[in-house]
């Protein structure tokens, strides 16, 4: 690949796929690309799921299903003009809300951007599971989906309809959202344990950690396999068009999700830690989205680099958290947000044709924190506005029982948790003895 192509893909999300004399391939690829994106909620889901404890299984299946809804429907109506609408400012975008007119290739654009604004909605979900309130939980994703996550995205990817972000016009790279995505989820996640705090009993006294284990480590993986898949649709989605680069963003994405599963092997044998199936996943999940950034403008052995760092980033990140007494219960802030950092950095630093430049690795870093600097302390005011209003944390009582019965009332395993839970007998529709 030459530096001339490779300049054209890292502007990423450009306006020059609709355009193409091959539009209708175009579009059925990027219908393609979208419903491979939108998998990747059923492998939240499951991940998720598996990670939290039994009693608390449909919540957190609940809480991933409702925020791709909702945060949809508010992308149409507010988060796509923020983002892509004619950015004249290079802050925000003014035009193209409730998209209901446009050329055909409008439509096909908005429908893949819904489902990435679905994905970093959904990254604090996991993280603040087990203890939140739903209701809460889904306002928050709401003012995600339509507010922070496509203001920031405006700053990197606008353009489509005139102007350009005042990130992109300094040459930041993030192809499919290393940052616009994955790192502002994550600083939303951390702002919300920060509010929320740390599970019942998951630390001790004197600060110790308690492992809380995940109630179906099959669904974990199962997860984490169908998240694998979803992303080559969202890296070589992003290309927007069928081309001759789709192969290597694909070969990178895998090469780097492997050598993230392989760092943290290495990171937990090298620390004499057992090799535990879900810190692996992590590592694997830790080498896509490092290799989101720079998945169209790194050579494969660079890419393999960035996702085997990105596995020892993801491993230690875990142990920092614990050691903060931040209880992320699925390890997002690590996976998205550390990841996600050193992914946006090793896409400066591994440009193809032009390695080690400081001068763009700079405005890498620049963007990294333009994106902490906005995400989270929004964030933190959203999780503590909501808390103040509506609470965001359940009783005591309720995080005893499960969310499954208090915030839903019923449960995802009746067979060998209906009585542990709840009295049997008040669960509605229960005819009593």
């Amino acid at each position: 690949m030459n530096k001339a192509s490779v300049g054209i893909l890292v502007l990423g999300f450009s306006s020059s796929a609709h355009a193409s004399g091959n539009e209708a391939s175009n579009t059925a690829w990027l219908v393609l690309a979208s419903v491979l994106v939108f998998f990747m909620q059923a492998g939240f889901a499951l991940l998720e799921s598996g990670m939290s404890r039994a009693k608390n299984a449909v919540n957190v299946m609940m809480k991933n299903y409702m925020d791709a809804c909702a945060g949809g429907i508010v992308f149409w109506l507010l988060g796509f003009g923020l983002m892509f609408g004619s950015n004249l400012t290079g802050w925000f975008g003014t035009s193209h809300f409730a998209v209901q007119e446009g050329e055909p290739w409008d439509f096909t654009f908005l429908l893949f951007q819904m489902m990435f604004a679905a994905t970093a909605a959904t990254i604090a979900s996991g993280a603040m599971a087990e203890r939140t309130r739903y209701t809460a939980y889904l306002i928050g994703a709401v003012v995600i989906s339509g507010l922070i996550y496509p203001v920031f995205g405006s700053w990197v990817w606008s353009g489509m309809y005139g102007g350009q972000g005042w990130l992109a016009s300094l040459g930041f790279i993030d192809f499919a959202g290393s940052t616009v995505v994955h790192s502002v989820g994550a600083w939303c996640a951390l702002a919300g344990i920060l509010v929320l705090g740390p599970r019942l009993g998951r630390y001790a006294a004197d600060g110790t950690p308690r492992l809380i284990p995940g109630h179906n480590l099959s669904l974990v993986a199962l997860g984490g396999f169908i998240l694998w898949v979803g992303w080559f649709g969202f890296n070589a989605g992003s290309s927007l068009e069928m081309n001759v680069s789709l192969g290597l963003i694909a070969l990178n994405t895998h090469l780097a999700a492997s050598a993230g599963a392989l760092g943290a092997f290495l990171a937990q044998r090298g620390s004499s830690s057992p090799v535990l199936l879900t810190t692996t996943v992590n590592g694997s999940l830790g080498g896509l989205v490092g290799v989101t950034a720079g998945c169209a403008s790194m050579q494969p052995g660079f890419a393999l680099l960035t996702g085997l760092v990105a596995g020892f980033v993801v491993v230690f990140g875990m142990r920092l958290l614990d050691r903060l007494q931040l209880d992320d219960v699925v390890g997002a802030v690590p996976v998205h947000g550390f990841a996600g950092v050193w992914g946006t950095v090793a896409a400066g630093l591994f440009f193809s044709g032009d390695l080690f430049n400081w001068e763009r690795v700079g405005v890498q870093l620049l963007g990294a924190a333009a994106a902490f600097l906005w995400a989270f302390p929004l964030a933190l005011l959203l999780y503590l506005l909501l808390d103040k209003l509506f609470g965001l944390r359940v009783s005591s009582q309720d995080e005893q029982r499960g969310l499954d019965y208090a915030e839903h009332a019923e449960v995802g395993y009746p067979e060998f948790n209906l009585a542990q839970t709840f009295d049997a007998d008040a669960l509605p529709g229960r005819v009593g003895k």
